[in-house]
C-alpha cells in the first residue's frame, strides 16, 4: 500500500556501483547550496539560514515522495521573489509575522498541491505554453536581477518594480560605496568567468570562502562593506505558524501562484532529465514530491520551495544516479548548521547579490527569445506580454498573467482555426491547402473545405461564415464537400452549423457533401439527421471519392 504514495522503486532496486556518484553528487549540489540558499533568503526578505532549511527539508521529503531520479528542490530565485515582494505588504514590518507568513504560505502550497495530487490535476499545467514561460521567466529574471543591483554596488536604491529600482541604481551611482562595488563586482566576474572555464566546480561556493577570507583579515568592513552577521547554528525545530489563513488576507493567492511556477518549473526541469536518461517521471507524483517537501519546510520555520533546473543539473552533472544523492545534500547541509555557520558571518551580503545575479541570469533566454520572434511573431508578441507584465506587475501577478493569457490564447486559436481550401495535388488523387500550395490544381464548380480543428459551440460560426465568404465570391460553384478528418470531435453546436450552411447552401442552389468523419462525429451527424439533407454519411468515402463522383456526373448533374 505504501508503494502507491512512496515510489522507493530507487532504493529497492539500488545498486552499490551506484554509491560513489551518489555521495559525490550529493556532496558536491550542497556545495552549489549553500551559498545560493543563502543569497535566496535574503532576497525573500528571511534570515539566511531559512534557506538551508529549504534545502535540507525539502530534499529529504521530495527524495521519498517524488519521482524523479536527479530533481533537487530548495527555494528558487522567482518564488523568493514572489515572497518578499507579497509578504512584505502582509507583515506591516513585523518580522516575526513576516516569518511566520511565509511558512504558513509553504504549508498552504502543500495542501493544495495534495489537493491536486488527489484530484488528478497534473494535466492543468499543460495550458501553460511554452511561450508564454519563455517571457515570463525572461521577466521574472530581470526582476530579480533589479532587486540585487543596490545591494551589489552599495546604494540605497528603492522601487516597487523592475522599471523604477532600476531608475533609482543609475541615479545613485554616484552615492555608491567604493568597497562594497569593488567586493561585489570582483565576485561578480570571478562568478562568471570561473563557471565558464570550470564548468561543474562549486565556484560560488569558492567565492565565499575567498570573500570571508578576505574581510576577516583586511579592514573592509571598515569601509563600508556590510556582511551577513551571526546565523544561528543548530538544527531546524518544529514550529507550527502562530496564524491561519483566514487571518491573512491575499494568502491563498500567493500559494496559487508559487504552486504553479513550482510545478511547472519542476516537472519541466525533470522531465528534462527523465529524457536524457530514459526512465519514466510521473507527473502526477510530483504534485505529491511538492506536497512533502512544502509541508517539512513550513512546519520547521521554511518557506516556499521547488525543483530548479540549475540545481538539479549540477546534482546529474556530478553524477546522480538515485534520489540518495539529495539525502546526502540534506545531510552535509546539516553538518554546515551544527558545526560551520559562525564562519558565515564575514560573508559580505555584496556577494550574494552577485551569487543571484549569476543564478538567475539562466531565466533570461536571448537567443530563444530572438528565434521566437524569426518563427512565430503572434507567439513572440504573447512572450513579450508576459514579460511587461512581470516587470511591470511582479512576479506573483505576473504568472497569474501569464496563467491566464495561455488559456485566452488557446481559447483564441480554438475559437478561429485555421479554414483550409483545398485543391487537387498535381498528378494525384490527393488534396492539400492551396493557400500553401499554388500549384494546387481547384476543382471545377467545387469547394473543398477542410477545418483543422474540432468544431465546438465556440467555433462554428466562425466556421460557416468562412465558408460563406468563399461561397459569395465564388463563381458557378456547385457543391462544397466538407473534409471532417482533421475534426475529431463535432459537438451539438457544430452539428447544427452544417444544419444552417446546409439551407444557406440551397437557396443558392449548391450542394453540401460530408466525408471522412470518424465514428463518434458521424453518430452524431446522424442523430442530429444531416443524413437526410446531404446524403449518406459513411467511413468509406473520402475526399478523392467525393470529387471523382462529381466529376463523373458532370457540371449540371445535381441530387438531393
Amino acid at each position: 500500500m505504501i508503494a502507491s504514495f512512496v515510489p522507493l522503486r530507487w532504493l529497492k532496486g539500488y545498486q552499490p556501483k551506484w554509491l560513489t556518484g551518489d555521495l559525490v553528487a550529493g556532496v558536491t549540489l550542497a556545495a552549489y547550496a549553500v551559498p545560493v540558499s543563502l543569497a535566496y533568503a535574503g532576497l525573500a526578505g528571511l534570515p539566511p539560514q531559512v534557506g538551508l532549511y529549504g534545502y535540507l527539508l525539502g530534499g529529504i521529503a521530495y527524495a521519498l515522495f517524488g519521482s524523479s531520479r536527479h530533481l533537487s528542490v530548495g527555494p528558487t530565485s522567482a518564488i523568493s521573489l514572489m515572497v518578499a515582494t507579497t509578504v512584505a505588504s502582509m507583515a506591516n514590518g513585523n518580522a516575526v509575522r513576516y516569518a511566520q507568513i511565509a511558512a504558513l504560505a509553504a504549508l498552504v502550497v502543500g495542501g493544495l498541491s495534495l489537493i491536486a495530487w488527489l484530484l488528478r490535476l497534473s494535466a492543468l499545467t499543460s495550458f501553460i505554453s511554452e511561450t508564454i514561460l519563455l517571457g515570463f521567466k525572461a521577466g521574472a529574471g530581470l526582476s530579480i536581477a533589479s532587486t540585487q543591483l543596490a545591494a551589489l554596488i552599495g546604494v540605497k536604491g528603492g522601487g516597487d518594480h523592475f522599471f523604477a529600482r532600476v531608475w533609482n541604481v543609475c541615479t545613485q551611482l554616484g552615492d555608491a560605496t567604493p568597497a562594497i562595488a569593488l567586493v561585489g563586482l570582483s565576485a561578480l566576474v570571478l562568478i562568471v568567468f570561473g563557471e565558464k572555464l570550470l564548468p561543474g566546480r562549486p565556484i560560488a561556493l569558492i567565492i565565499v570562502v575567498l570573500s570571508i577570507v578576505a574581510v576577516s583579515t583586511t579592514s573592509l568592513r571598515e569601509h563600508g562593506v556590510v556582511t551577513v552577521g551571526t546565523i544561528p547554528g543548530g538544527l531546524p525545530a518544529f514550529q507550527w505558524p502562530g496564524l491561519r489563513i483566514r487571518d491573512v488576507d491575499g494568502l491563498v493567492p500567493l500559494a496559487l501562484g508559487v504552486l504553479l511556477l513550482a510545478y511547472i518549473e519542476g516537472v519541466s526541469a525533470a522531465r528534462t532529465f527523465a529524457e536524457k536518461h530514459d526512465y519514466p517521471l510521473d507527473a502526477r507524483q510530483e504534485l505529491l514530491g511538492l506536497a512533502a517537501a512544502n509541508f517539512a519546510t513550513g512546519l520547521f520555520g521554511g518557506y516556499a520551495v521547488a525543483g530548479g533546473l540549475s540545481q538539479s543539473a549540477v546534482n546529474e552533472k556530478s553524477g546522480a544516479k538515485t534520489p540518495f544523492s539529495i539525502l546526502v545534500a540534506s545531510g552535509t547541509i546539516s553538518l554546515c548548521l551544527l558545526f560551520l555557520t559562525g564562519l558565515v558571518a564575514d560573508l559580505p551580503k555584496a556577494v550574494l547579490s552577485a551569487i543571484v545575479l549569476v543564478a538567475v541570469s539562466g531565466l533570461i533566454k536571448v537567443k530563444e527569445i530572438v528565434r521566437l520572434r524569426r518563427v512565430s511573431r503572434m507567439e513572440f508578441r504573447i512572450a513579450m506580454i508576459a514579460l511587461v507584465a512581470v516587470l511591470l506587475l511582479g512576479i506573483l501577478k505576473g504568472i497569474l498573467l501569464a496563467a491566464i493569457a495561455s488559456i485566452l490564447f488557446l481559447l483564441h486559436r480554438t475559437a478561429r482555426p485555421h479554414v483550409a481550401i483545398l485543391g487537387r495535388i498535381p498528378g494525384t488523387l490527393r488534396f492539400s491547402d492551396l493557400a500553401r500550395h499554388v500549384d494546387n490544381e481547384p476543382v471545377a464548380g467545387t469547394l473543398l473545405v477542410r477545418v483543422e480543428s474540432s468544431l465546438l459551440y465556440f467555433n462554428a460560426a466562425h466556421v460557416a461564415e468562412t465558408v460563406l465568404v468563399r461561397v459569395r465570391a465564388a463563381a458557378g460553384l456547385e457543391r462544397v464537400i466538407f473534409d471532417l478528418s482533421a475534426s475529431p470531435t463535432v459537438d451539438l453546436a457544430g452539428a447544427k452549423m452544417f444544419e444552417r450552411l446546409h439551407d444557406e447552401l440551397a437557396k443558392r442552389d449548391v450542394m453540401l457533401h460530408l466525408v471522412e468523419a470518424r465514428s463518434s462525429v458521424r453518430e452524431l451527424l446522424r442523430a442530429q439527421g444531416l443524413e437526410a439533407k446531404v446524403g449518406k454519411i459513411d467511413r468509406f468515402s473520402t475526399v478523392a471519392d467525393a470529387v471523382e463522383r462529381v466529376e463523373a456526373k458532370g457540371p449540371a448533374a445535381k441530387s438531393g
